[in-house]
């Protein structure tokens, strides 16, 4: 149980001890990589182990990949998944330590083109990308071996190192296994897949609730295997019945994916199936809304009437030709869950039903989301020299202050175990932060007041009237189909920034077909900011500007509301989601400006408003 937990516990009046039945916050990241990801290492990451990443997430001091100074996590993890490539598994790394015959080139030259080379970056529309994707790789059904030998020496120098990818297997799932201690710290078994046809992003976090011994009984899944994620889902329907473990896969970045990731058809094409849109459901039941490639959550040319939509936007495509970046409606999430309603109208299933959760993406090895100890993307992304203006806002780039230091995934589960983390996951019962640690709870159903939250059996004493995040109401069976409330209630970070607001979001399908979304202030600090209109005064900003040191003389510790929806039909599927607003805070760039004498023009705003992100409930007439 971590401190904020109790902290948590204190102030909000939830009991310090979890007894049967009753759910702690734990605080992970899902997606970090080691030295034996491909990409960190030719990014300058070569000493930062998976025992490395362990320890720093644990609160233990570590050397850093880049300089070696010593860095150390302000507040440690209570879980971690380490994320490194399939692809290339610890091939990078062995090359360099082993060396391998590549030909002409060296092992640096040679990893940077198979880099470049293999990942089809391609600047093509989204219909030549699909068609190009589907052409340039082997089929699934194909040999997997000698797929692998047929296409590797196609993009690249390096030949297949079976026997270097299986010893990095062995290294990072007995790793995992020395730092997990059940109940203290969580060390969950996983790896990304990297699917990216024509540079639109289509990879996945698998993650697991399995041991060592059982993971070593196979090789992680990735795109030498097969490009389409339902090849994906396959073989995780065998591997669970093989190790009988649990398994999910976490799509990310969907920001960049060209508009493929919420697709309204599957990769191969072809119109989608209730059998898809099942499966995709049950292998995929979180995403990755925040991390340091940008927010997800929505943009502001698919949310034009929310002021808040222009958070930490990453106007980039990962290809190697820089192409413009135009945001569609498979990209975001708010759209997603939008156009999930719509296909359950046709299909009978929600393939976009899924909760949230942040991680950071980070290649150091370091797990850190905080403004004032953010290591950045890459090991030399790490000091405010490298982040200079030299390097250009250049989409070839993953260096610089346009990423974000970003993000946090939150879990409700019972105990801080793999499986325990693993079954929240899977009951959506998560969510996501910008970075800081803004304890949030919401349920939603019928007859909720606001004297619930201080009976001292909350919140057992309304499981029988309402779902947590994550869940579904059905349809309400009294006499009068009235509204469903919402409880939520939000606790600042005591290390960070006090909340401006909690919002609702709320997305409706209309009686024809069209899906519209409503954003509400339900809560706020601070008096006579409400206008006429309904809106709400900006919170102002307290940052100082020479020190990048905040004020919190405004905003407020603790927001709660119990909010009924006005605009409720009961004939409309809906889903309502919860986002908490912190006042602004110094955000990364203001602090490496600072460090470098002031004069620097990081091209990025100073200040930031960290925020949460719940997962959603879903109604259903």
């Amino acid at each position: 149980m971590t401190r904020l937990w109790i902290f948590l516990s204190l102030l909000i009046g939830l009991q310090g001890v979890a007894e049967a039945g009753q759910k702690q916050l734990l605080w992970g990241d899902t997606h970090l990589h080691s030295s034996y990801s491909f990409d960190a290492f030719v990014n300058n990451n070569l000493s930062a182990t998976p025992d490395v990443a362990y320890r720093f997430a644990k609160g233990a001091p570590v050397e850093h990949p880049w300089d070696k100074r010593r860095v150390q996590l302000g507040n440690p993890l209570d879980f971690l998944v380490l994320s490194d490539h399939a692809e290339l598994l610890g091939v990078t790394r062995g090359v360099y330590l082993h060396g391998v015959d590549t030909g002409e080139l060296g092992w640096y030259d040679s990893m940077r083109a198979w880099y470049a080379t293999a990942v089809l970056r391609d600047a093509v529309d989204k219909k030549t990308a699909r068609l190009l994707f589907i052409d340039a790789l082997p089929e699934p059904d194909a040999d997997v071996r000698a797929a692998a030998k047929a296409w590797r020496p196609t993009f690249g120098w390096i030949p297949p190192q079976p026997q270097m990818e299986i010893d990095a297997w062995r290294v990072i799932t007995e790793a995992a296994e020395a730092h997990n201690e059940p109940g203290e710290f969580t060390a969950l078994i996983g790896w990304e897949y990297s699917s990216i046809p024509g540079g639109a992003n289509l990879h996945r976090i698998v993650v697991s609730d399995i041991d060592a011994e059982r993971a070593q009984t196979f090789d992680p899944y990735g795109l030498d295997q097969s490009p389409f994620p339902e090849d994906l889902w396959a073989w995780l329907e065998q591997t669970s019945r093989d190790t009988k473990g649990n398994f999910i896969a976490i799509p990310h970045n969907s920001n960049i994916s060209k508009g493929f990731m919420f697709d309204t058809q599957p990769l191969r094409g072809g119109a989608m199936t209730p059998d898809y849109a099942e499966k995709r459901r049950r292998w995929e039941p979180i995403v990755e809304i925040t991390q340091i490639k940008g927010d997800s959550e929505t943009h502001p040319a698919l949310s034009p009437d929310d002021p808040f939509a222009d958070f930490e936007t990453y106007p980039y495509l990962i290809q190697r030709t820089p192409g413009e970046y135009k945001p569609e409606e498979g990209d975001y999430i708010r759209s997603a869950l939008r156009r999930g309603l719509s296909l359950q109208r046709t299909l009978g299933i929600n393939p976009y039903q899924f909760g949230v959760i942040g991680s950071t993406d980070a290649h150091t090895g370091l797990s850190s989301a905080e403004e004032d100890n953010f290591q950045g993307k890459m090991a030399t992304d790490s000091i405010p020299a490298n982040k200079d203006q030299r390097w250009g806002d250049n989409a070839n780039r993953t260096f610089g202050w346009a990423m974000s230091a970003s993000g946090m995934a939150a879990v409700w589960a019972e105990t801080n175990t793999r499986e325990s983390i693993v079954a929240a996951m899977k009951r959506r019962e998560v969510y996501a932060t910008s970075g800081p640690r803004i304890g949030v709870r919401l349920f939603a159903g019928w007859g909720l007041s606001e004297s619930m939250f201080d009976a001292t059996d909350f919140p057992e004493n309304i499981s029988e009237k309402a779902v947590p995040m994550g869940g579904e109401l059905l349809a309400h069976d009294g006499k009068e189909k009235s509204s469903p409330v919402v409880l939520i209630e939000a606790m600042a970070d005591p290390n960070s920034g006090h909340l401006d607001r909690i919002q609702i979001i709320k997305g409706t399908m209309l009686s024809d077909g069209t899906t519209r979304e409503q954003i509400y202030d339900v809560a706020w600090a601070g008096k006579d900011r409400q206008l006429p209109d309904g809106s709400l005064v900006p919170i102002g900003n307290t940052v100082d500007l020479t020190t990048g040191r905040v004020d919190n003389s405004i905003g407020a510790a603790q927001l709660r509301a119990v909010w009924t929806d006005p605009d409720f039909d009961p004939e409309e599927p809906a889903f309502y989601y919860g986002r908490v607003l912190q006042i602004p805070t110094a955000r990364h760039s203001l602090l490496d400006k600072l460090a470098l004498g002031g004069e620097v023009d990081t091209r990025r705003p100073d200040t930031i408003q960290e925020r949460a992100y719940t997962s959603s409930v879903w109604y259903t007439p």
